[in-house]
């Protein structure tokens, strides 16, 4: 296992690391526990969360969560209190602290009992004394007095056990988490007198995770060893249920929250530029594209010192941010990459003075990539680019169809099994294109027609499917406000004067108001309605067609009701605010059907997993 240099982790990877301990939060709550490490199981490192928690266990939880947190290990101190907490326990330095600080006490006969399992009523009074309160803060005896307290304070929220009954590990989870949240007696939330931020009563811990990540690493095979049984896993940023890696895949953990995120992206090409310098680059350019090089590994692979230059084939390997974590080359760079012509044109080189052609292919992974080509390739074509070693080869795909339905989780289509880290692309003959989730397909039937290619991987699943116009995603979409047939006559009528022709469409696409002038041109739609709008690989209108048009009744982010019919609402919706004949781009969430009237429009082309609210026009009553 190789260890790669850590790199900067991107603060979007970690928003769900920063979590309020509600209730009915039981994830957060055991996230937040686990991640700063308060949550870490017994001897053998056990953390099932039905599992009764030992005074022992507590005992460490207790330091976890104090001032001492750095300071307790488990490794065993050479302090025996008890009779039975010998010299080598491994909780010998969490119990000490706790008898001393008075959080836990031992028993009469000289023991600690550290096996036994501890009670509601003693956990809660050993977090009293950590929150500073003392018996004469308490009203009434124990036990009464401790768990009343703890209610009143909030550190029973979500805990299910009652007095006298024994503590899972999601119980104390709960209890830690809102005692990082309560307030101590001397007035000051807890988890701040620890150095953590409390904001509308969630414990951002993003900078102890950032701490705690390790990583980036580099997968030698499928059978990497972490020192944890990971019970979060991410693949490319979904969640998934077990760690399949390969290898040269990238990864990262974190042991004390069990998450283990693993990337398998990978950008093979030549490489176009190494910036600011080639013996101390930063970035790099393959394929058109750049990217930061985030390791120390990668920079000097990647730099003239470590054989690196421009015009070397690579196959760059993308981390948690982004960035370059590692590099392959020599036989280890060939990669098979599917996808559609977006755009074909040629380049001068004015070093070489002479002309090259170029085309740009948005690939299944939604990256678009730009080669050199000597044969002719159109626009809309779709093509397999194999680049090895030795260069980079183009080809086109013939077709090759399958059809049924996709079952309701996305992960059949017909008697096909989808891969889980398939790649699917909607396309249009355009050259328009866009990834698809396969959820996005769930419940939806595909024709023969709809599917252009697919290819199966060793398991015989699905691994790359590209869809013929299957979403209506590759359609932009807005609001057409008016259209004005233009004809203008000039002279004075009587002696053969001339009449132009001018159509003019007035729309808001994206936010901007667009006025577009076509002369003769003629498009066959109405104004004040939704429109989509499909461009040609100069950038020019191809076609322009109305959406269908309904009074929306209830409007949610991803659903809208009509005539007491659900529509799904697309993830890219415009939704525009009428005021004084101007459109202000707003959301969803900004406007209502109580207070406005909305008109919707979705797409009616006959998609299969189309029929979505594209765009919405919100009126104050």
């Amino acid at each position: 296992m190789k260890k790669i240099a850590a790199v900067f982790l991107t603060l979007c990877i970690l928003t769900a690391l920063t979590v309020p301990c509600l209730a009915a939060d039981t994830g957060g709550a055991v996230q937040t526990v686990r991640a700063l490490g308060i949550l870490t199981g017994d001897e053998n490192g056990r953390t099932d969360l039905s599992g009764k928690v030992s005074r022992a266990e507590l005992a460490m939880m207790l330091a976890a969560a104090s001032a001492y947190k750095d300071s307790v290990s488990r490794e065993g101190s050479g302090f025996a209190l008890y009779k039975d907490v010998k010299n080598g326990h491994w909780a010998s330095e969490a119990i000490q602290l706790a008898v001393r600080q008075g959080w836990m006490t031992g028993y009469t006969d000289g023991s600690f009992r550290p096996d036994q399992s501890v009670t509601l009523e003693e956990a809660c009074a050993a977090l009293l004394k950590l929150l500073g309160y003392d018996a004469s803060s308490l009203a009434g005896t124990f036990p009464q007095a401790q768990l009343s307290k703890a209610s009143s304070l909030g550190l029973r929220d979500g805990v299910s056990a009652a007095k006298g009954q024994t503590l899972t590990r999601q119980d104390c989870a709960f209890l830690f988490c809102n005692c990082l949240t309560a307030k101590s007696a001397s007035g000051q939330l807890y988890g701040e007198t620890l150095g953590y931020t409390i904001t509308n009563g969630a414990v951002d811990y993003t900078a102890v995770a950032l701490e705690q990540i390790s990583g980036p690493y580099i997968a030698e095979n499928s059978l990497e060893v972490l020192p944890f049984t990971p019970e979060t896993i991410y693949k490319n940023d979904k969640e998934v249920q077990t760690a399949s890696m390969v290898r040269n895949d990238v990864y990262y953990y974190n042991e004390a929250a069990r998450t283990l995120w693993i990337y398998t992206k990978r950008i093979s090409g030549r490489i176009e530029a190494l910036t600011p310098s080639a013996t101390a680059p930063t970035s790099v350019t393959v394929s058109g594209n750049s990217y930061s090089i985030g390791s120390a590994a990668a920079s000097y692979k990647l730099s003239a010192v470590g054989g690196g230059k421009v015009g070397n084939i690579v196959t760059l390997l993308l981390g948690m941010d982004g960035a370059v974590a590692d590099v392959l080359t020599g036989s280890d760079v060939d990669s098979t990459y599917y996808g559609v012509v977006e755009s074909v044109w040629e380049a001068v080189d004015d070093e070489k003075a002479s002309i090259h052609r170029e085309i740009t292919v948005t690939c299944t992974d939604g990256v678009q990539r730009t080669f050199q080509v000597q044969e002719k390739f159109a626009v809309g074509l779709l093509v397999s680019v194999d680049i090895t070693n030795s260069g980079t080869s183009i080809k086109r795909l013939n077709q090759k169809s399958t059809g049924g339905k996709v079952d309701a989780e996305g992960a059949k289509l017909g008697r096909l099994r989808i891969a889980p880290d398939a790649e699917i692309l909607d396309t249009s003959k355009e050259g328009d294109a866009c990834t698809v989730d396969p959820a996005r397909l769930a419940g939806c039937t595909l024709d023969a027609d709809d599917v252009r290619y697919y290819a199966l991987d060793k398991n015989s699943e699905i691994s790359v499917l590209i869809l013929n116009d299957a979403t209506g995603d590759t359609w932009s979409c807005g609001y057409l406000s008016s259209v004005w047939d233009g004809v203008e006559s000039s002279g004075d009528g009587e002696s053969g004067g001339t009449k132009t022709v001018n159509y003019t469409y007035t729309y808001m696409l994206n936010g901007e108001k667009v006025t577009l002038q076509t002369g003769t041109q003629k498009y066959y739609v109405e104004g004040r309605s939704g429109i989509a709008i499909r461009y040609d690989s100069a950038g020019e209108i191809k076609a322009m067609k109305n959406l269908t048009g309904v009074s929306l009744t209830e409007l949610g982010t991803f659903t809208a009701r009509a005539d007491n019919k659900t529509y799904e609402v697309s993830e890219n919706v415009q939704v525009y605010l009428k005021q004084n004949g101007s459109y202000y781009l707003t959301d969803c969430t900004s406007v209502n059907a109580e207070d406005y009237t909305l008109t919707g429009w979705y797409d009616d082309f006959g998609c299969p997993a189309g029929g979505r609210i594209r765009v919405i026009l919100a009126e104050a009553r």
